[in-house]
This record gives structure tokens, C-alpha cells and sequence, in this order.
């Protein structure tokens, strides 16, 4: 099928949107117990770090930085640090953090999967891919590794390379909603919501799905037009403050798609997608 210029262009608006929700969901299941680099695509309410102000981030950054300082290379200070880092926005200094706990921990698949995602949130799609693949191993595969390699691929444009991850993600893990989610992300940035919306909706009803795979379907849903539903979706299960907080996300996400008063006053009509 041949892209028009206007197709070209709408595919870079999508990309632009989604490109940095595929990486953070991805790798945030890489996350273990110990390991503290979860995030969400809208704040979450299943993680603390997620339903904090600015100035709570701001203390928890100068806290742990201090930490930081004393011990560089302790791991688990380095990932927390790190993730503050990235949640404000601080991505080349995120990956700095990273580049020093990775040589401190240079065999931690869990280290290496955070090192992953500050190289691909610092733009170094390329050098993130190669990390992941480093952390994976044959004998041992990892479904959230292969899962993350798909959502950096999806970044680089190979969504077809992408797709085969993390299918072969839910083969090891059938059902799993985060990868559910970025197969749907995928879809997204390939300009088609309705098969994305279909992927989003089964993750968010699988029983492991979190505020983070739903607040993804809202996004879906409000590129659509359909911003009462999305909004309802963003609002579910929620704090109020939570909710607010996560409607001012959903909006600010979809304005870079469009402008947001034409979105509003738009009726249940999808958009066109081809």
C-alpha cells in the first residue's frame, strides 16, 4: 500500500505521541521485587513514585542522589536514583547514573534492562537495543526482555520485527496485559487504532492488568475522538487526585496528536486510520 505524504505525516504524529509509552511500560516488567525501575505510561496508582508531586520528586531526588553520592555503585540506589532521574525529565543524567551501576553490576539482567531503558529515553535506540539483547540469554530467555527488544525495535520503525518479540513474549507468558499493551502500542504507531484498540481493550481486562495498561487504552481511545470515554477510563479505580492527575496526562498526550478543542467537541466517531 502506498503512504500519501498525509499519512506519512499522521504516522509522525503517532510516533511522537507513543514512542516513549512503548519502552517504559516494557521494561517496567522487567521489574522485580528488589528492582525499583517501574514506571507507567500515566501515573500509576500501584507505585508510589507515580502519584507524587513535583516537589515530593524533588525530595526524593535530592534524598536519594545523596545516597547516591556516598555509594555509587550500590545497586539499588543507583535504579532508584535513576528512575527519579528519568521521571523528571533528567534522561542524560539518568543514564549516567546507569552507566555507573552497570559496571558495577555488569552481568545483572534486571540492571542491564533499567540501563536499556535510560539509553532509549536519552535517544540512543541503537545502544539500548544492543543492551537488551546483551541481558537476554538463549538458555534462560526472559519474557519481559523480549518484550522490551519489541518496544525499542517499534521505536526504530521494524514493527514487524517488533510484532514477532513480543509474540514471542506471550508465548512464554500467555495473556501477559504490558505486553498485550505494547503490541497494541505498536498498532498505534503504525497509524491503525482500531487494531490497537482491540489489543488494549484485551489487555486491560486480563486480572494482572494495572492503572498504567489502562490509562494506555484511554490514551487509544482519546486519539480517537472519543475523549468522554477515554476520560471515564482514566478516571476508573482511582483516587480523585490520582484521576485528575491522570486526565491532565491524557490530555497533554493527546494535544500533541491534536488540538485539544477539536477533540472535545468531537462525537463517538473513530478516526480515520489509513
Amino acid at each position: 500500500m502506498t503512504i500519501t505524504a498525509a499519512g506519512r505525516r499522521r504516522r509522525t504524529r503517532l510516533t511522537q505521541t507513543t514512542a516513549a509509552l512503548l519502552v517504559s511500560i516494557a521494561i517496567a516488567g522487567c521489574a522485580t521485587k528488589k528492582d525499583v525501575t517501574t514506571t507507567g505510561s500515566i501515573p500509576s496508582s500501584h507505585a508510589s513514585l507515580e502519584t507524587m508531586g513535583a516537589a515530593e520528586l524533588d525530595r526524593v531526588e535530592n534524598s536519594i542522589g545523596a545516597a547516591y553520592e556516598r555509594n555509587p555503585k550500590d545497586r539499588e540506589t543507583g535504579l532508584r536514583y535513576a528512575q527519579v532521574l528519568g521521571m523528571t525529565g533528567k534522561h542524560t543524567q539518568a543514564l549516567a547514573v546507569m552507566q555507573q551501576v552497570v559496571i558495577a553490576h555488569p552481568t545483572d539482567r534486571d540492571v542491564l534492562a533499567a540501563y536499556g531503558k535510560a539509553q532509549a529515553a536519552a535517544g540512543q535506540l541503537e545502544q539500548a537495543l544492543a543492551t537488551i539483547r546483551r541481558a537476554q540469554t538463549p538458555d534462560r530467555p526472559d519474557w519481559r526482555l523480549y518484550s522490551a527488544e519489541g518496544a525499542v525495535l517499534d521505536q526504530l520503525g521494524r514493527s514487524d520485527e517488533a510484532r514477532q518479540k513480543y509474540r514471542m513474549a506471550l508465548d512464554s507468558q500467555p495473556n501477559e496485559p504490558t505486553v498485550i499493551s505494547n503490541l497494541g502500542m505498536s498498532y498505534v504507531l503504525s497509524g491503525d487504532l482500531h487494531t490497537a484498540e482491540t489489543y488494549m481493550r484485551s489487555a486491560a481486562q486480563q486480572p494482572a492488568a494495572d492503572s498504567r495498561v489502562r490509562q494506555n487504552l484511554a490514551l487509544v481511545v482519546g486519539l480517537q475522538g472519543r475523549f468522554k470515554e477515554a476520560e471515564e477510563i482514566a478516571r476508573r479505580e482511582l483516587s480523585q487526585q490520582q484521576a485528575n492527575a491522570n486526565v491532565t496526562y491524557l490530555r497533554s498526550m493527546l494535544s500533541q496528536q491534536n488540538n485539544w478543542a477539536k477533540l472535545a467537541d468531537k462525537d463517538a466517531k473513530p478516526t480515520a486510520t489509513n
